[in-house]
């Protein structure tokens, strides 16, 4: 995907982010159960939907998703979340975005402040860095049995902006009106995807060296390990050589 590259550049550090199960079990449990109050039918209720995409994704049992939906829905959790985003600069001027699902704004809000000045970061304030990344939707789905040509004319026909074939998955990028639109025809045609979330890519990158990338991905994996932060973005750029010798230092 292009401009989205920068991903790969923290594919080493995904294992152990993946290892974190259950954390990863309740920021999606917390989501599912906020999003279930809105109305408990995913067809009607596209952030209920792509809620559960996640689950599957993540390979929550069923009956988990299910108690958390109804919960939601049924009103037994009454605690009041609200969306918060955070932006600022990490090491290397490099720009971060933290998107949280709160019922505390002072505890989420000290804690990543805590959390960027640790590790010689600065919070600033909205849309501090946002305006260097565009907001925008991304499905993805395996190669594996679907044809290209097929996968492309359906997606371009329901509104996508861009579709690439990586190593092992296709990527499709759209715009955030018509993420619904593009995500559900993709799914009639193929069935779930592998993943299809709102992300911030990066207009731009910024290049860091060994000593500011150990830094910053210490700050993205305190971040992540917080129980409010459903999702971090940057527009950080490593190099191979640096990426080895990180992952040779763990």
């Amino acid at each position: 995907m292009a401009g989205h590259s920068q991903f790969k550049n923290i594919m080493y550090r995904k294992g152990a982010q993946d290892k974190k199960r259950a954390k990863v079990f309740t920021k999606i449990i917390r989501e599912l159960t906020t999003s279930a109050r809105m109305s408990p039918d995913p067809d009607a209720n596209p952030r209920l939907r792509q809620a559960i995409i996640a689950a599957r994704a993540a390979n929550m049992p069923k009956d988990t998703m299910e108690r958390a939906i109804k919960r939601g829905a049924g009103g037994e959790d009454t605690t009041d979340y609200v969306e918060v985003r955070y932006e600022g600069y990490g090491p290397a001027g490099v720009a971060v975005i933290v998107e949280a699902l709160t019922d505390n704004r002072n505890r989420t809000a000290g804690e990543v402040r805590a959390a960027f000045t640790k590790f010689g970061g600065n919070l600033g304030e909205t849309n501090s860095v946002s305006f260097m990344f565009d907001h925008t939707g991304i499905i993805r789905y395996p190669k594996d049995n679907i044809d290209f040509d097929t996968f492309f004319e359906t997606a371009l026909e329901a509104g996508a902006q861009n579709i690439e074939e990586a190593d092992k998955t296709y990527e499709v990028e759209c715009s955030l009106e018509d993420f619904s639109k593009v995500r559900d025809a993709l799914i009639i045609k193929f069935g779930d995807p592998e993943g299809a979330e709102l992300i911030w890519k990066p207009q731009t990158t910024a290049p860091v060296d060994e000593e500011k990338a150990s830094s910053l991905l210490k700050l993205i994996d305190v971040l992540e390990d917080n129980d409010d932060v459903q999702a971090v973005f940057a527009n950080f750029e490593m190099s191979d050589e640096v990426m080895e010798k990180l992952a040779e230092g763990k």
